[in-house]
């Protein structure tokens, strides 16, 4: 009599192929390659070195907290389209490796695969994240930094590398081809990064990852009138929206992932048309830019002799102001030694960010305009503008200075800057330190005739000995309406001008 052994095959398992945690494992591998990939780390690197290139100098070390959080924007693009092309490759990669075939037995669900690259990633837009908060971070805490960032421009960056992250996994679900995301890339970085998208702050232009306006002057932060917040909601949504479908094609039919394609898609629209609605000023916006423009809240501080009056964000500059201001008054004789000045911060928010408006003169007398920029040129342009009240009384009347008084305001303005001259050629339009040219102003400009550029260039290159006791000195008689360019040489101790002073020549 024979036995016969018989093996009880193994249970198999007839519930749903592949669950929740191996959906997570998978994402963690995914993510780790994606993170590793040759363009993802080529564009990391090179982000992290435009943030500590760009952060050392930006803003001359004086930045504004509602600019910087915009200058955070740009960059994450550029790895966003890193990212998409590296994770619609890894979707791909059963297809181009010719292995979907032997995929197809595992017991993870195609859709359960497409769901990991998804959330593959998830890391990518987090690292990006910190880049954005060190960059910001650096900024904020520059003795020089003022206002306040807007955390929904500083989630842009993150968003828009998560976007284009599950975009590059429904790409790879929708079409079946690996030189679709290079092509897409290419159309992305033309219209995108190189910026031949649709410009300007209209609501179509809002449909784009970053919008980016510029303004030649920092405007208050509740002035800004941009919908951040609402641009957030929309690339939030779009990017789980992505997601989502690219689940839902690769097979997927439960109501939970159909759920999350409806709201998701319903997030992405409400913000698309909440955000193209704010993009126009409201009423209310621009009542408030015409009130700062024409007759400002500002906060005023006492300063030594003089007053500063500012914007409530820009009260923490006012000493820094005032600093420049005791040093171009120091070297003043006369009564200007001790005249007592009022130092207002100006600015023309009527046409908004986009708004390029010349602010007007004051003719009211000691009163100086600054405005919302500082450092670099900024510094002798105040200066250039201090001065000029201080000769002439006025504003408007600095900017009519058409004889040798020109040659006092500008050794005022610049003798005592670490470099002045390399003062003098910042401050003139042409970055020159020869012939006649025009000094740059917070409002109205100055001019210089050649006659008086060699008289303030001698002066600054080779100073004669005791000049500031001479400014004093001969105070009444250098900022006397009328004296010439030769005389104020002559009494400053250095050679006359070569041709003949006018403003006319």
């Amino acid at each position: 009599m024979s036995a016969v052994l018989t093996v009880t095959p193994p249970a198999v398992e007839t519930g749903p192929r592949g669950g929740t945690r191996a959906v997570l494992a998978l994402a963690r591998f995914e993510a780790r390659r994606l993170l590793l990939s040759i363009p993802v780390v080529i564009a990391f690197v090179a982000y992290a070195a435009w943030i500590v290139w760009r952060t050392r100098s930006s803003w001359d070390g004086y930045p504004a907290l509602q600019d910087v959080d915009r200058a955070t924007q740009s960059m994450p693009m550029l790895v966003g389209l890193a990212v998409l092309l590296s994770a619609n490759l890894a979707a791909l990669r059963s297809v181009r490796h010719g292995t979907e075939n032997h995929l197809a037995v595992l017991v993870m669900t195609p859709w359960r695969r497409t769901a990991a690259h998804a959330l593959s990633v998830v890391p990518a837009a987090l690292l990006t994240a910190v880049c954005v908060a060190g960059q910001f971070a650096w900024e904020a805490f520059k003795p020089g930094a003022v206002g306040r960032g807007s955390p929904a421009e500083l989630l842009v960056g993150p968003l828009t590398v998560l976007l284009f992250g599950t975009f590059g996994v429904l790409l790879a679900r929708v079409i079946r081809s690996a030189p679709a995301a290079p092509l897409v890339l290419v159309l992305l970085l033309f219209t995108l990064v190189l910026g031949t998208a649709p410009g300007g702050a209209s609501g179509l232009s809002w449909l784009a990852p970053v919008v980016a306006e510029t303004s030649p002057d920092t405007l208050p932060s509740d002035l800004l009138g941009r919908p951040a917040a609402w641009h957030a909601l929309y690339l939030a949504g779009a990017a789980l929206c992505a997601a989502f479908l690219a689940v839902l094609v690769a097979g997927a039919r439960n109501l939970a992932v159909r759920a999350g394609v409806v709201l998701t898609l319903a997030l992405a629209v409400t913000g698309g048309v909440m955000q193209a609605g704010g993009a126009a000023p409201s009423p209310e916006l621009t009542a408030a830019r015409e009130r700062a423009s024409v007759r400002p809240d500002l906060t005023c501080v006492e300063h030594g002799r003089s007053t500063y009056c500012a914007f409530p964000e820009w009260e923490p500059r006012t000493g820094t102001w005032a600093g420049v201001v005791d040093r171009v008054q120091s070297l003043t004789g006369g009564s200007a030694h001790d005249r007592r000045l009022v130092v207002r911060q100006r600015i023309d928010a009527r046409y908004g960010m986009e708004g390029d408006a010349a602010i007007p003169a004051l003719t009211d007398a000691h009163q100086v305009t600054v405005g919302t920029s500082w450092g670099g040129n900024r510094v002798p342009e105040f200066s250039s503008a201090v001065a000029a009240v201080l000769v002439a009384g006025t504003e408007d009347a600095g900017g009519e200075i058409c004889d040798g008084r020109m040659v006092t305001l500008m050794w005022l303005s610049l003798s005592w800057q670490d470099d002045p001259l390399n003062a003098l050629r910042r401050v003139r339009v042409d970055d020159s330190v020869r012939g006649s040219a025009v000094v740059l102003s917070p409002t109205d400009p100055l001019s210089m005739t050649e006659g008086q550029t060699d008289v303030v260039r001698r002066l600054l290159e080779n100073s004669p000995a005791g000049v500031g006791e001479q400014v004093k000195a001969h105070w009444d008689e250098l900022t006397s309406p009328g004296v010439t360019t030769a005389r104020a040489a002559e009494l400053l101790g250095v050679a006359g001008p070569e041709k003949a002073d006018s403003c006319e020549e």
